[in-house]
């Protein structure tokens, strides 16, 4: 009798333990869709909606052309670099629901502030009525998937060629070319894909916008080589164009990898990584 009792209580522990590890490998099953099966739709990140500030400006001093324009990159340079982090949060979320006003607008309106001011003193400094951009410092978001308004370079087109992610992949567009300053622009090829697959979408917009910020910074860069030039014929080559191919690169090869991770056809986009000048 306490043989056939323990029989029982074995096969009832046996019994739990089975449901145990099937409920364990349903588990492990539903946690595994959960974290490779993407949704059927990925949403677009948001994307900063700021003030342009080219075509606000009357008739800019040419004294003043140069600092002006380096100074309407920085606000580009800065429009695209927080688009990116608006791209990786839709990728990775962190924060509560205050982050994007706390971490992301609250300080781009702060760091806006500062540039109008510049632009407004180098207007001032050279005895020209000085404007008032005030209204210009505060952003807000676009919906997603709609890219950013850009000052860009002076005559050139608003806009930028891709649109997925901050408006300027490819050629930074200017909004009037009020101020025809000396800078130049880099001219990147646009990155035209193929369909992307939803759960390839938020890495790709991720690094559409960290194409958009590398171009951003080029822009700044030759801005301020307008202000203060530096080094030999060469130097745009070897320290502007040269390290943003190598940073295009490593961008469009992450956005291949991201297509091929999800079983999708590798796109081919090493032709896309050398800039020139416009």
């Amino acid at each position: 009798m306490a043989r056939g009792t323990r029989k029982t209580a074995v096969l009832k522990l046996g019994g739990v333990g089975a449901l145990a590890a099937l409920l364990f490998a349903g588990g492990l099953q539903l946690a595994s869709a959960g974290e490779n099966n993407r949704p059927a739709t990925t949403a677009a990140a948001q994307t900063v909606n700021c003030p342009t500030v080219r075509d606000k400006l009357p008739t800019v001093p040419a004294a003043a052309s140069a600092q002006v324009e380096r100074e309407l990159a920085n606000l580009d340079q800065e429009i695209a670099r927080q688009n990116e982090r608006l791209a990786r949060q839709a990728v990775r979320p962190e924060g509560g629901p205050a982050f994007i006003d706390n971490a992301i607008l609250g300080p781009l309106r702060s760091k806006r502030v500062a540039v109008l001011d510049r632009i407004e003193i180098a207007f001032n400094r050279i005895g020209a009525p000085r404007p008032d951009l005030d209204a210009l410092a505060a952003c807000s978001l676009n919906a997603p998937g709609v890219p950013s308004a850009v000052n860009g370079g002076a005559g050139q087109n608003a806009g930028g060629q891709n649109g997925n992610a901050g408006g300027q992949n490819g050629n930074a567009g200017g909004q009037n070319g009020n101020a025809a300053g000396p800078a130049r622009t880099v001219d990147c090829p646009r990155v035209a894909l193929p369909a992307v697959p939803a759960a390839a979408a938020s890495q790709v917009q991720a690094e559409l916008a960290t194409l958009d910020k590398q171009i951003a910074e080029a822009n700044a860069r030759l801005a301020q080589l307008a202000v203060r030039p530096e080094g030999g014929p060469a130097f745009i080559d070897n320290a502007i164009l040269g390290p943003l191919r190598s940073k295009r690169v490593a961008a469009l090869d992450r956005i291949e990898i991201a297509f091929n991770r999800v079983g999708a056809q590798r796109p081919n986009l090493d032709a896309l990584a050398t800039c020139g000048l416009n």
